[in-house]
């Protein structure tokens, strides 16, 4: 008679599935009143920004009124939008920047 070979058991362990943080994208949004220069020195400050990356987000805005400038976790995101706003409103501009969920 053949004999059956078994495998021994081993137990194994189970990680718990963690989500990733959902990501959220800072969008500046366009206005007539806030100089460009203004704009472009808030994107070096508050995203580390190079002064070239930060003018074609500057301009991308301006031409279509709005531009994704960067995605990160939800706090980290608001923390930075509320923040570059604060930086205008501080210096009477209407400077906007939002959030939104990225898809």
């Amino acid at each position: 008679m053949p004999e059956s070979v078994t495998a021994p058991q081993t137990k194994t362990k189970t990680k718990p599935k963690v989500e990733r943080p959902k990501l959220y994208k800072v969008i500046l949004v366009n206005d007539d009143f806030t100089p460009r220069e203004f704009v472009v020195r808030v994107l070096k400050a508050e995203f580390r920004m190079s002064e070239d990356q930060a003018a074609k987000v500057m301009m991308t805005a301006h031409q279509r009124g709005v531009c994704v400038v960067a995605v990160f976790t939800r706090d980290v995101a608001e923390t930075k939008a509320t923040r570059a706003t604060d930086a205008g409103r501080a210096k009477g501009y209407p400077l906007l920047f939002t959030t939104e969920p990225e898809e």
